[in-house]
């Protein structure tokens, strides 16, 4: 049974705000943040709230702290309830969001009490940061078709590089078919571009064909991970994919 708090269209995107007592077929007492095709883009536990209920936030949370322990500054493109930057009390998080409404909701519905998002296009808000600012560069960013191609692209690659510390990495939360998706393949081998180590995790589903969270991250460093802190997901293997690059109608 849902109980809604909040539905509307808010700048022509779904969105929607519920309670309910089964999320993923686990039973509790959950409060959902929901785009348009039932796509969640975040759920708490209003039972236990600092549990981070994803696997891919607590999986990202795990790559940040075994790969740069001591990191301080991370930019982040995509909100949602503001999961990972609400983790943590002690680190300097900024986030670029595009709709207002979401982070309207993530303070009023989900608790999140930072002062730290700005609204706009998150390239755009990126390419004005200073250059070696941050130990890490986030993406969770999705519209109705995806990741947006402007933050998939090598030019785009080439800007988050830019930005971070030399020792700094990029992640990406995506949603593919793994070693079964070109796309995938194609942001694999783009990223590589620009980065000397990359690696890709997702998790384990019945099917091939499957659409999932995948993680890829992109560094100049060796990456390192506990796999029994990777909340489930598995290394993969990407293949070779062609080279993405910015859209001349960006």
């Amino acid at each position: 049974m849902e109980q809604y708090l909040f539905k509307e269209d808010s700048n022509n995107q779904e969105l929607q705000v519920y309670d309910t007592t089964k999320l993923y077929g686990e039973s509790g007492n959950f409060r959902v943040m929901q785009f348009a095709n039932a796509a969640i883009q975040g759920a708490m536990d209003l039972n236990d709230p600092k549990r981070i209920l994803f696997e891919y936030p607590r999986a990202i949370i795990h790559l940040m702290e075994c790969n740069t322990p001591s990191f301080g500054d991370v930019f982040m493109i995509g909100h949602g309830i503001g999961s990972i930057a609400g983790h943590y009390v002690d680190k300097r998080f900024k986030i670029a969001e595009l709709n207002d409404k979401v982070v309207e909701l993530s303070k009023q519905h989900f608790g999140y009490n930072h002062d730290n998002v700005i609204i706009g296009d998150g390239r755009q808000i990126l390419e004005h940061e200073e250059s070696d600012a941050y130990d890490y560069i986030i993406i969770d960013a999705f519209n109705e078709k995806g990741t947006p191609l402007h933050l998939i692209s090598k030019d785009f690659f080439q800007v988050t590089k830019e930005k971070l510390h030399p020792y700094g990495s990029i992640i990406m939360n995506l949603m593919g078919k793994g070693n079964n998706d070109r796309l995938m393949n194609a942001i694999h081998t783009t990223l590589n571009e620009e980065y000397d180590f990359v690696q890709s995790f997702q998790l384990p589903s019945e099917s091939a064909t499957d659409v999932k969270n995948i993680i890829i991250i992109g560094s100049s460093s060796p990456i390192v991970y506990q796999a029994q802190h990777m909340a489930g997901f598995i290394r993969i293997e990407l293949g070779q994919g062609h080279i993405i690059r910015d859209s001349k109608h960006r």
